[in-house]
Formats: structure tokens, C-alpha cells, sequence
């Protein structure tokens, strides 16, 4: 992934939930483009920062073995604008995993009070034919930065942990190594 639009994890309960932080900068240059005089998240980030939230929570759950990618939004609700100095409060909850996707209902909190509800629907991509689109070390690489690994449970409650085929092939920077000398 390119673009993170979450800070950290709080929570992640593997096949569960997660719950994460975006704090907004007024460095942030997406918000001085969005509303002149005005700058604001936009909700289509907020949107991607709960399907970020969501989508690693649905790639953990599948051990990363699928491609996991955002197909539909059936709902999106904004009750009140987000602004710098505000920190969000992303909760996503996996509603259904199936062959061919996933559901997730997320909201957005400022504080106590509610700022968005989403429903995110996502596709699995699991054709051979499309070849590599996603590295799972990048999602792992992504979980290790944003803490998931530090205050998250595995569906029997111990600690999660990478899977074992990933950590085989990664020294910790992300990457997979295919020979000593790389």
C-alpha cells in the first residue's frame, strides 16, 4: 500500500474486529485542496481508512492468502465533518467472510461522538491467471507498523502472530528474500 490513512492499531481480534486511529494534520496537504478556507477529511478517505481498518483484518483472517480488494459500498453515513486537531476513531467488524468476499460494518467516533457508519463489501481475487496484484508482505510489513501484532488476539485469544509460511521468507523489513545474498 501506498497511501496509510490510519496511524496505529488499538485493538485487533482476529476473525473479529479492529479498531484503529487516524489523527488529522493540518499538515495534511488532501486538506487544503478539499474545501478552500475549510480544510476537512474528506469522506472518501475516511472511507478508505476504514476499509484499510477492515481489509487487513479480512487479509489476517485469511492468513494473507487472498487478494482482498474494496468492490462495493452499500452504505455510507456522515453525521458531522472531521477537522484538523480531531482524532478518529475507526471500529470495523467482520460481518461475513465467503468464497468469493467479505463483509465489514465500520464507524467513525470523534471522541464520544459518532461521525460516520460504513458498510464495505470485499472481493477476493483468487484466478491464477491475474498473477501477483498484491505482495503479502506488504500487508504484513502494514500490520507490523501499525501495531496489530502488538495489542491484537488470535480467534483462540493468545497473541497474533504472522503466519508461519510468511515469516519463513521475510527478515523483518517486509521484503521476501529468495537467497542469502539478497
Amino acid at each position: 500500500m501506498r497511501w496509510y490513512w490510519i496511524d496505529r492499531f488499538l485493538e485487533f481480534e482476529s476473525g473479529r474486529s479492529a479498531k484503529a486511529i487516524k489523527n488529522i494534520s493540518l499538515a495534511e496537504d488532501h486538506l487544503h485542496d478539499h474545501f478552500t478556507n475549510y480544510p476537512m477529511i474528506p469522506g472518501s478517505l475516511v472511507i478508505e481508512g476504514l476499509a484499510q481498518t477492515g481489509g487487513l483484518l479480512i487479509c489476517e483472517h485469511g492468513h494473507f492468502e487472498e487478494k482482498v480488494i474494496l468492490a462495493k459500498i452499500p452504505k455510507a453515513r456522515f453525521h458531522c465533518d472531521a477537522v484538523p486537531g480531531d482524532t478518529l476513531t475507526y471500529t470495523t467488524n467482520i460481518e461475513y467472510v465467503k468464497d468469493e468476499g467479505a463483509m465489514i460494518s465500520g464507524t467513525s467516533h470523534k471522541g464520544d461522538q459518532l461521525h460516520a457508519e460504513v458498510e464495505i463489501v470485499f472481493a477476493h481475487l483468487n484466478d491464477p491467471r491475474q498473477g501477483a496484484l498484491f505482495d503479502p508482505h506488504v500487508f504484513l510489513r502494514m500490520m507490523r507498523l501499525l501495531g496489530a501484532f502488538d495489542v491484537g488476539h488470535a480467534a483462540d485469544g493468545g497473541p497474533l502472530l504472522p503466519p508461519p509460511r510468511l515469516l519463513k521468507a521475510d527478515d523483518g523489513d517486509g521484503r521476501e528474500h529468495t537467497s542469502a545474498k539478497d
